[in-house]
């Protein structure tokens, strides 16, 4: 990690204005935990600035268009938050699991399909890191990093989501390689990535140990895209499916070891429910602040909103479930960072960021009023990107499975 602030990131000042603005907490700063570094703050900083200056602007019209931003990927990568945990030798920041957490509840708070993408970056980043060639290292991570190539986890198909069981997707050796052949759905990225990290079947008798990640280019033939998904919220992120059909590989596609694609891919799934569960909190974030301003101005029967105790009480609870929830992501991130199991806790962060997401942006749009239901207004755009957060990396009902488990082994 080094030891000076990223000072590359900030060389410009300006104002966020209509409803990109971010309003400022009315309340103490969020402190660091115990552990933490100015490093740490000068890189939360910095994150907040760019999401403030840089994000929150173009938020409601990539909203409304669903464009994928990638001049404001390439700005983001310049910018060193591409990788925050990616050793510097391989392009990454050098940082820790913490300043990932930090760094992904400030771009959230700017617009979380940004930070959902920075998400993804890191997810592939790691299984690189860790488990990549040199060689796959220089064909995809470092140009990954750079934003000069874009990537896709293609994971869930039709019967299998929650239920890893039911994958489908096969990949059979050959003299050559491999020949893939399935299809994917609700892949992240899949309608405008250059390639994609495919977990398929190469057992198919022996189960989670059957199952192998592949690096496939997206051009190949053979490979073809389904339509683009139209989501509820976080538009931005583009979403959609993949099949493969007689697609030929070589052997060097496979990333890592033939038969632990399933190991791989859970272990980094906690440091990714990390991140989900930072995500959701600046969402939550978001809608505290907003909900502060507007409940000072606005003014009913004589008086602002906010001195009814009805209001105040949603405020309070707002304000609670952001504390909690970044205390309980904070709590998981150092854990990994120490080294330590973490799948419990980063469980219950992420489940319960997003339920309090959900909850108290559905209380932002209430206070908020007849506002809050309007397009336009970044209330109700943080409603419907809230939702998601219960599902993706693990639904929420998956999250208790596992954290009773965890009490009952």
């Amino acid at each position: 990690m080094t030891a000076a602030p990223p000072s590359r990131l900030w060389q410009r000042e300006k104002e966020p204005t209509g409803e990109t603005s971010l309003s400022e907490p009315s309340w103490p700063e969020p402190s660091l935990p115990a552990g933490a570094s100015d490093w740490h703050a000068a890189l939360r900083e910095a994150a907040r600035r760019f999401a403030e200056q840089e994000i929150a602007p173009l938020a409601a019209e990539l909203d409304e268009t669903e464009q994928y931003p990638a001049e404001l990927y390439r700005r983001l990568a310049e910018a060193g938050l591409f990788g925050i945990s990616v050793p510097e030798a391989l392009g990454g920041a050098g940082a820790d699991v913490l300043a990932y957490a930090l760094v992904m509840e400030e771009l959230s708070r700017g617009y979380a399909s940004v930070a959902d993408q920075v998400g993804l970056v890191e997810l592939l980043g790691t299984l690189l890191t860790q488990h990549g060639t040199p060689a796959q290292q220089d064909r995809y991570l470092r140009p990954l990093l750079k934003a000069e190539r874009r990537c896709a986890y293609a994971l869930t198909e039709a019967e299998a989501g929650s239920d890893l069981a039911g994958l489908r997707t096969r990949a059979r050796r050959t003299d050559e390689g491999w020949v893939l052949d399935g299809a994917k759905l609700w892949i992240h990225n899949a309608p405008v990535a250059h390639f994609a990290a495919v977990l398929a079947r190469t057992d198919p008798e022996a189960g989670h140990r059957g199952m192998s990640i592949f690096l496939v280019e997206l051009d190949r033939p053979g490979v073809t895209r389904d339509r683009k998904e139209h989501k509820m919220g976080q538009r931005a992120s583009q979403v959609g499916g993949l099949r493969f059909e007689n697609v030929r590989l070589p052997a060097e596609a496979l990333l890592g070891q033939e038969g632990r694609g399933f190991h791989m891919m859970m272990s980094v799934l906690d440091k990714g429910r990390v991140g989900i569960a930072a995500l959701a909190v600046g969402i939550l974030q978001a809608a505290l602040e907003d909900s502060i301003g507007y409940a000072k101005q606005r003014r009913q029967f004589g008086q602002a909103i906010g001195e009814f105790q009805a209001v105040q009480w949603m405020l309070a609870d707002m304000a609670k479930d952001a504390h909690a929830a970044r205390l309980m992501v904070q709590h998981a991130a150092q854990r990994l960072d120490r080294g330590e199991r973490a799948t419990m806790e980063a469980s219950m962060a992420k489940c319960f960021a997003s339920d309090a997401a959900v909850a108290r942006t559905a209380d932002a749009v209430q206070i908020h009023g007849g506002s809050g239901y309007i397009r336009g207004v970044r209330v109700e755009r943080l409603y419907r990107d809230a939702k998601i957060t219960q599902i993706y990396e693990g639904t929420n009902q998956i999250q208790r499975m596992i954290m009773a488990r965890g009490l009952l082994a």
